[in-house]
C-alpha cells in the first residue's frame, strides 16, 4: 500500500486524485489542496519509492520487481480500492500524466475526467538525447547530477526556478537503486506514447501547459487537433510545472473543468 492522505469535503462529493511525476512527491500539490478541497474530496498519493511511500514497510517487496507503467498504475488502483473510491477525477503532472493514461487503459470506468499538467505525449530529439545520456552515464555519474541536468534542460528559465528546485529537492530523497528502477521506465515510454497519441482517452481531458514548456507543449498542440474529448489551455510565462509557477490560474482553470464534469457538485457552484 502506498502512502496517501485524504481531505474529505463531503462523502457525497466527487473525488480528485493527484499523481505526481518521477522523482517528486505529493508535496508538489501543496498550492492546490486548499482550493480543491472547497469543492471535492481529495486524495494525495506518493508513488512507490517516493515521498513517504519509501518508508512504508509493505513496499519493500515491490522494490525487488521490475517497474512498469502498469505495475505503478496498479499501486494507485489498489489505494482507490482500499479507500472504496470507485470513480474519481485525476490530476497529474509530467510523468504522472502517463500513469493516468495507463490507469484509463487498465480501468477506464475509474477515470471520470483528467487534468494533465505538463503532459508528456512524445519524446522529441532533445528528450531522447537526454534519455540516451542518462542510460550511458548512469553507472558512473551520481544520479542526482543526471536529475539536475534534466531539470535544467526541461525548466531552463529564471522564472522556472521554484519548480526546478522543488523537483531536485524531492529527487534527493530517492535511493539510487530506486531512481534506476524508475529511469528504466524510459525504455517503455516511446512505444506507449505512440499508442496514446493514436488513441484518445474515453474521458473528458484537459491539458494545461506552460507557454514556455518548450519540450512538451508542441506535441500536445499537434495531438489535440485530432482529438474530440480533449481541450488545451496554455498559461503564458510558465514552464513545465505551471501548477507551481501560476497556481491561482491553474487552480481556476482546472477546477472549473472538473466541476463541469462532476457528478456530485451542486449546480450553483458550477456557475
Amino acid at each position: 500500500m502506498l502512502y496517501c492522505k485524504t481531505f474529505i469535503k463531503d462523502p457525497s462529493r466527487d473525488w480528485v486524485v493527484f499523481i505526481h511525476g518521477a522523482g517528486g512527491s505529493s508535496s508538489i500539490w501543496f498550492k492546490q489542496v486548499r482550493a480543491y478541497q472547497e469543492y471535492f474530496n481529495v486524495l494525495l498519493v506518493d508513488l512507490r519509492g517516493h515521498g513517504k511511500s519509501r518508508e512504508m514497510s509493505t513496499m519493500k517487496a515491490y522494490y525487488k520487481e521490475k517497474y512498469t507503467f502498469k505495475t505503478v498504475s496498479r499501486d494507485v488502483l489498489e489505494v482507490l480500492e482500499q479507500k472504496e473510491i470507485k470513480k474519481a477525477h485525476f490530476v497529474g503532472v509530467s510523468l504522472g500524466t502517463i500513469i493516468i493514461r495507463t490507469i484509463a487503459e487498465m480501468q477506464p470506468g475509474v477515470v471520470q475526467s483528467a487534468v494533465m499538467c505538463g503532459a508528456i505525449t512524445r519524446l522529441d530529439v532533445r528528450s531522447r538525447v537526454l534519455v540516451w545520456l542518462g542510460h550511458t552515464f548512469k553507472k558512473v555519474v551520481p544520479f542526482i547530477w543526471l536529475y539536475k541536468l534534466f531539470a535544467w534542460v526541461i525548466m531552463p528559465k529564471k522564472n522556472h526556478k521554484e519548480s526546478r528546485s522543488m523537483f531536485i529537492s524531492d529527487a534527493k530523497n530517492l535511493a539510487k537503486k530506486e531512481f534506476m528502477k524508475w529511469f528504466r521506465l524510459t525504455y517503455d515510454v516511446n512505444p506507449l506514447l505512440r499508442y496514446f497519441k493514436e488513441k484518445e482517452m474515453q474521458n473528458p481531458t484537459l491539458y494545461v501547459m506552460g507557454g514556455e514548456d518548450h519540450m512538451f507543449l508542441p506535441p500536445v498542440k499537434k495531438m489535440i487537433t485530432d482529438f474530440d474529448r480533449s481541450e488545451l489551455r496554455i498559461i503564458d510565462g510558465c514552464g513545465h510545472v505551471c501548477n507551481i509557477e501560476e497556481p491561482d490560474l491553474f487552480n481556476d482553470i482546472s477546477i472549473k473543468f472538473l466541476k463541469k464534469n462532476a457528478a456530485h457538485t451542486p449546480q450553483e457552484e458550477v456557475l
